[in-house]
């Protein structure tokens, strides 16, 4: 096991290349069940995300050929995946467990084999995620759901219908999305998830023929088709990496190039919360540049809530970033009820924080000292290697595996721009 180190005061400068999204990337994998004419994805991030649920595209019949595109910090990986037939419709405990995002596979096998099996999925420990709404979606559209000994069994001809999401799920709305694809009939979502990584997997279908309209909007009209063809498509850039990363610019006192096409589009809510904090951005030919335009960072009110809004994923590192503002900040999670165990680690840090139900104040500190700390989940790591860029003397983040799951490179990226970071083995097991 690994952990790395940061010796923190050190201005970050430079350009720094914005990876594929992981969210974006991992139901695009998934949709590629759904077509034996193959599709290649361009632009894939090298994650440990990515290996999982490779791992279990195999073991569904997938075959799966990659394209490096190079070992540079700015490179992605092209794959073609290849599902000529599907020879497994289990997706099994060993392997859902790992990665809460398998659970898209079960769209695509009940629409092309009127059947799918798939153990109850696992993930970052930031809450109850209950799929629920996935299944009363399947229901919807003509599938019979049983819960059996930790499955999901789905069997059924999908023949179209009406889903109306009760509250939004991004993962419900991929999941029904992928499945409606191959319905006979026509299916309506409604309330669905607006989310950018939805539409990036919305208008890679497109290009495999599928018929969709409204995308972008809370209501998507999915008429079936028979079969899927062979695309290729190029993964959205991730924007919750290039939120981080402006955040490590402006907490050191630096400028970065976050080198990625559309960024701003893709980030509205994120931008308009760190444009609030006294973050200044401007585009520019390859990408945003993104720096501090005050003395201070500015203390603010930000609530999680789905996109277009200020998104969950982002709602540790600004935290990380609050601890040094000028006053005090009021942060409310809306989307996950677990997701402030990064508190007692910045706290170590010397942060000043008071959790009370769902809203966390953050009251501004001169300065943050380096501490050993742990990470609990993936958004969470990311907070405290923010803190640590900044921090007086050494910090050392432990477990550092969450962050291998969604964030490409990290070391290499920030090291390129000036930071004293490196991987060590660790001594915390």
């Amino acid at each position: 096991m690994e952990k790395i180190v940061i010796e923190g005061g050190y201005k970050l400068e430079g350009q720094l290349p914005i990876s594929g999204a992981k969210n974006a990337a991992l139901p695009l994998m998934c949709a590629g069940l759904l077509t034996s004419g193959g599709l290649t994805l361009h632009n894939l991030p090298h994650l440990a995300d990515i290996k999982t649920l490779a791992s279990l595209l195999t073991e569904l019949g997938g075959s799966l050929s990659y394209q490096d595109e190079g070992w540079d910090i700015g490179s992605g990986q092209t794959v073609t995946i290849a599902v000529d037939s599907i020879t497994s419709t289990t997706a099994p405990y060993d392997m859902v467990r790992k990665m809460r995002a398998s659970i898209l596979v079960l769209g695509p096998l009940l629409a092309r084999e009127g059947e799918a099996i798939v153990s109850l999925p696992g993930g970052c420990a930031i809450g109850n995620r209950p799929i629920d709404l996935h299944l009363k979606a399947f229901e919807a559209i003509g599938a019979t759901i049983e819960l059996k000994d930790g499955y999901v069994r789905a069997a059924g001809k999908l023949i179209g219908g009406t889903v109306h999401f009760p509250i939004v799920s991004v993962g419900a709305t991929e999941n029904i999305l992928m499945a409606a694809c191959l319905a006979d009939g026509t299916t309506h979502i409604e309330n669905a998830a607006k989310e950018p990584e939805i539409g990036d997997l919305a208008n890679c279908l497109v290009a495999m023929g599928a018929q969709i309209s409204g995308i972008g909007t809370s209501h998507l009209t999915v008429t079936g088709v028979p079969e899927l063809h062979a695309a290729e498509y190029t993964v959205m850039p991730d924007r919750i990496e290039a939120g981080s990363y402006a955040i490590a610019a402006a907490m050191t006192g630096g400028e970065l190039e976050l080198l990625g096409g559309n960024l701003p589009a893709v980030m509205t809510g994120t931008l308009d919360i760190l444009k609030e904090a006294g973050l200044v951005f401007t585009e520019t030919d390859r990408g945003l540049l993104a720096r501090l335009g005050s003395p201070k960072i500015k203390g603010i009110n930000a609530v999680t809530q789905p996109f277009p809004g200020f998104p969950t994923d982002m709602q540790a590192q600004l935290m990380a970033m609050m601890t040094l503002c000028d006053g005090a900040s009021v942060i409310t999670e809306t989307i996950f009820e677990n997701r402030f165990m990064h508190v007692p680690e910045l706290c170590r840090m010397g942060a000043d924080i008071t959790v009370n139900g769902s809203t966390a104040t953050v009251r501004g500190i001169g300065r943050l000292l380096g501490a050993p700390v742990m990470a609990t989940d993936l958004r969470a790591s990311m907070s405290l290697v923010l803190a640590g860029l900044t921090a007086d003397g050494i910090t050392e983040v432990n477990r550092i595996y969450h962050l291998d799951r969604g964030y490409e490179r990290l070391v290499q990226k920030l090291e390129s721009c000036g930071a004293k970071i490196s991987r060590q083995k660790a001594d915390l097991i």
